[in-house]
C-alpha cells in the first residue's frame, strides 16, 4: 500500500530529530521555539494518544475531549506543537 504523505513525513521526522539532537538544552531550546513542550509521561497525562505516524501523534486532550495532533522528536523524547482538529 503506498502511502502519499510518506516523503514529507519521513523529511519532517529527520528534521525534528537534528533539531533536538543538536540542542545544547533541548527542553529549553524546543520550548522557545515551539512553545509547550511534554516528555512522554507529561504527554501521557494530559493526553489519551490514538495513533502514531512519525512525527505526528494523534491525541485526544483529556481535559476537554479535544482531539487533534502533536509533533514529536525521538531522541530526546518531547511532543510539541498541539492542534486542534
Amino acid at each position: 500500500m503506498s502511502d502519499p504523505t510518506e516523503g514529507f513525513r519521513r523529511a519532517a521526522t529527520a528534521a525534528l530529530n537534528a533539531e533536538a539532537a543538536a540542542a545544547t538544552d533541548p527542553r529549553a531550546e524546543l520550548s522557545a521555539k515551539y512553545g509547550q513542550l511534554w516528555d512522554t509521561q507529561e504527554m501521557q497525562a494530559e493526553f489519551s494518544v490514538s495513533g502514531f505516524m512519525a512525527p505526528f501523534v494523534g491525541v485526544t486532550r483529556k481535559s476537554d475531549g479535544v482531539k487533534g495532533t502533536l509533533l514529536f522528536s525521538h531522541s530526546p523524547r518531547f511532543y510539541h506543537s498541539f492542534s486542534p482538529a
